[in-house]
């Protein structure tokens, strides 16, 4: 199978993952639960997940919350700068994962940015929008349609300008993008553990430059007579028993981007994604592509996008149609009554796949 869809999960897995989850779940315990081997040895792997992602994402081991996916990390960074009725910005490319937990606090939402790949478009609409007053901001580093890559550096200047807390949504860019806690300056940034990182489904990290608000509250294997949530990081926001063997999975999955570089891999996904735009859009389909763009394409065909899902699966293609759970972002680009096909590569991309899925493209079209 040609699979082009790594911006649903990253598949497969590479073998230092499988075999990490596999022998964590032979020799770990619970975390904090017990002064005997195997629970210290789960509470180690514990913290070599945190310390790896601080080497990846230059923050302290203690600023990474351990989540089951990025939608959780949203969640809790939404909820601790989000208050409901509060005036929130946000981009119009922004995944379901940021805009239901903002209609369900009842936010007023403001979206600012609606051009693909006109990050000149989304600053100064995003600074008319700060100017006005906001409580917090919100943004995706890449489009999870389009593959857009949103300036979040300038952005996050901006917000510091207009004393505007925000929380960088870094879904599609951690893992093939350089990412920096300390030079963001952001107050969260959520991403999900099995896509980029590599790491198994069910993991995710939230940085945090703050303390958040709990989303969950109960064990942490620590300070048990309080009854409140401890005040300290990452005890705060991590309520319950983690996923020990996910975490293991996601440490080596951490590594094994590290040990390729994040950016090595993301030029290598882009290199892709502009020989499938160019070669699409030679078979006279509507490609959506431009500057600014990751290792992700979406475009329009003659068929209907699920008829034609539905058919490149059967010549052994793996991609998405639909609206990705992006409504927002297909409003954006006048897309959302049809939908788009989407490719997304992977670190494994070569040009190989590109040119299989051409040709089966090209016999479809």
């Amino acid at each position: 199978m040609i699979y082009l869809d790594n911006g649903a999960t990253s598949y497969p897995k590479p073998a230092p993952v499988r075999h990490a989850v596999l022998d964590a779940m032979l020799r770990c315990a619970n975390p904090g639960r017990g002064g005997y081997g195997a629970a210290m040895e789960a509470a180690r792997r514990v913290y070599d997940c945190r310390e790896a992602a601080s080497q990846l994402f230059d923050c302290d081991p203690e600023q990474v919350v351990l989540t089951s996916n990025c939608t959780h990390g949203l969640n809790i960074a939404i909820r601790t700068l989000v208050k409901p009725g509060s005036r929130v910005v946000v981009s119009g490319f922004e995944h379901n994962a940021v805009t239901r937990p903002l209609y369900a606090l009842g936010a007023k939402i403001t979206v600012a940015g609606h051009r693909l790949f006109d990050q000149e478009n989304t600053l100064e609409e995003f600074e008319a929008a700060l100017r006005a007053g906001a409580k917090a901001a919100i943004f995706t580093h890449v489009s999870n349609v389009f593959g857009y890559i949103l300036p979040v550096e300038e952005l996050g200047r901006l917000c510091k300008k207009y004393a505007v807390p925000f929380v960088v949504d870094a879904a599609q860019s951690a893992g093939a993008m350089d990412i920096s806690l300390r030079q963001l300056g952001a107050d969260f940034i959520a991403m999900p553990g099995h896509k980029g990182l590599l790491g198994p489904q069910g993991t995710g990290l939230l940085l945090c430059a703050g303390v958040p608000e709990p989303l969950l509250y109960g064990g942490t294997g620590s300070d048990s007579v309080r009854q409140d949530m401890p005040q300290q990081l990452p005890e705060r926001a991590e309520a319950g028993t983690v996923n020990v063997p996910g975490i293991a999975g996601l440490t080596a999955g951490l590594r094994y981007v590290h040990s390729m570089g994040a950016k090595a891999i993301g030029l290598r996904e882009q290199k892709q994604a502009r020989a499938a735009a160019q070669g699409l859009k030679s078979l006279g389909i509507r490609v959506f592509s431009g500057a600014h763009q990751a290792g992700t394409v979406s475009f329009l065909p003659a068929m209907d996008c699920e008829e034609l899902a539905q058919r490149l699966a059967q010549r052994g293609i793996a991609v998405r149609a639909g609206l990705h759970c992006a409504p927002l972002a297909h409003k954006s680009a006048g897309t959302l009554g049809t939908g788009t096909v989407r490719i997304s590569f992977g670190h494994r991309c070569d040009g190989s796949q590109t040119q299989r899925f051409l040709r089966e493209m090209a016999a479809l079209s």
